[in-house]
């Protein structure tokens, strides 16, 4: 795997914490944060492993390519969660961004071997 997929998917998962964090941190202000719970444990769920993804990934940890598989599994379920919410700008873009991440770590959980 080339080193340019390596940075892309580390810049994509620091994007995607980011994204997150403003998320959860935007929801928390909304009038019906009641609804959103879980919107936001997720979101906070999918900034620290997104976070700890990129660090192992920069690493080149062992366990980079499992760490990388479950980040792309917690990002599909936060997409999934924010979509729900695509009506308050956060959560669109959120979900966005945790699709893209998600399918830049399954290539690393996949590597094409050359």
């Amino acid at each position: 795997m080339s080193n340019e997929h390596f940075q892309r998917c580390i810049d994509t998962c620091f994007e995607c914490a980011t994204e997150c964090t403003h998320c959860e941190n935007a929801c928390l202000n909304e009038k019906e944060v009641k609804e959103l719970v879980r919107c936001i444990k997720l979101s906070n769920d999918c900034a620290a492993i997104c976070t700890l993804s990129a660090k192992m990934i920069t690493e080149e940890s062992e366990f980079a390519s499992q760490i990388s598989e479950l980040c792309a599994d917690i990002c599909d379920g936060c997409a999934y969660e924010c979509q729900k919410y695509s009506h308050l700008e956060h959560c669109k873009k959120c979900a966005e961004v945790c699709r893209r991440c998600a399918e830049e770590c399954r290539g690393m959980s996949n590597p094409i071997v050359m």
